[in-house]
């Protein structure tokens, strides 16, 4: 049997310029409840070698309480205000993944301080793929209604121009959650490349 073999430094050449076009900023996943945000990002962070970090967890963490304890306990307001505090300190200048709550993208102080200091990916799902992954787990505050289909068609209307104002736009689709990953940083590459195409094809010293 003859085997492939990849050289190293060519399997791992397309993550080291992203994270060298990337510099001191996180990539931030936003996007609807379900859209697979945290297990997507943490394959991503695996293929990158970089920190991941699911903002949920760390708000918890901070509480000493779950998400639904501090919805009931305190209301979504008061999460709100922790949930911005919370991203604002993870957003400290290095890079890493983060993975970020449904309604964290909407705050636009939070908003404002991911597209100014991290890029930002939008994980996009139709509404049957939705349902189907979050009717899995019963901790979904927002979803405790009588007709949770409908609040989350309500949330995609009301959301989805806003996550619309990412940087990258995936759609996570009934695939592999390794697929979606893998186009991630397919597009994070092309994105990344783009940002300044005139700094890159300017000629050096040793081209003149």
């Amino acid at each position: 049997m003859i085997e492939s073999i990849v050289p190293e430094q060519e399997s791992t050449a397309p993550a080291a310029a992203l994270i060298s076009r990337l510099g001191p900023r996180a990539i931030v996943l936003v996007g609807l409840m379900g859209a697979g945000k945290t297990s997507v990002g943490k394959r991503i962070a695996a293929k990158l070698h970089l920190p991941f970090i699911d903002a949920d967890a760390e708000i918890e963490k901070a509480a000493d309480a779950t998400i639904p304890e501090i919805f009931a306990q305190h209301g979504e307001a008061y999460f709100r205000d922790g949930e911005r505090r919370v991203i604002r300190r993870l957003l400290d200048g290095n890079p890493k993944v983060l993975a970020t709550g449904g309604g964290a993208f909407m705050n636009e102080e939070t908003r404002g301080a991911i597209l100014e200091g991290a890029v930002s990916i939008w994980l996009r799902a139709e509404l049957d793929v939705l349902m189907a992954r979050v009717r899995k787990r019963a901790n979904r505050p927002l979803l405790q209604t009588a007709d949770p289909e409908a609040t989350m068609r309500r949330l995609m209307t009301e959301r989805d121009p806003i996550y619309s104002l990412a940087n990258v736009h995936i759609l996570s689709r009934d695939v592999t959650h390794e697929i979606v990953a893998d186009e991630t940083i397919e597009a994070l590459l092309a994105f990344l490349a783009a940002e300044s195409p005139a700094q890159e094809s300017r000629p050096t010293d040793d081209d003149r």
